[in-house]
C-alpha cells in the first residue's frame, strides 16, 4: 500500500517555483528521494496558476512518512517555507 501526499504551495512574485528551484539546488530533493520507502517527488507547475507548485510525494507506508517527518531534512523545508511565505494545500490519497 503506497500513500500519495499532493502538496500544493502557493505564494507571489513566482515564490512558489523560487522554493521548488532551490530545494533542487541544495540537494534537498536528491536526499528525499534517496530516502528508504520514498517512491516518488517531483515538482509541476499548473499552466493556468504561476503562482502554485504541485508537489507529488509518494511513500511506501506510514512509517516511511513518519520516519521522512522526524528527518534532519523538515527544519530545512520549513525554513524554505518560511523564506519564500508560502501556504500550503495537501490531499492524501491512498493506494490499495
Amino acid at each position: 500500500m503506497s500513500i500519495t501526499v499532493n502538496i500544493y504551495y502557493t505564494g507571489t512574485n513566482g515564490n512558489a517555483r523560487k522554493f521548488a528551484e532551490e530545494m533542487v539546488e541544495s540537494g534537498l530533493v536528491d536526499e528525499i528521494r534517496a530516502e528508504e520507502g520514498n517512491e516518488r517527488y517531483e515538482y509541476f507547475f499548473p499552466m493556468d496558476d504561476p503562482e502554485t507548485v504541485l508537489l507529488i510525494d509518494r511513500w511506501r507506508d506510514q512509517a516511511a512518512i513518519d520516519f521522512h517527518h522526524k528527518s534532519k531534512m523538515m527544519p530545512k523545508i520549513a525554513a524554505l517555507r518560511e523564506k519564500y511565505k508560502l501556504r500550503m494545500k495537501v490531499e492524501r490519497y491512498l493506494d490499495e
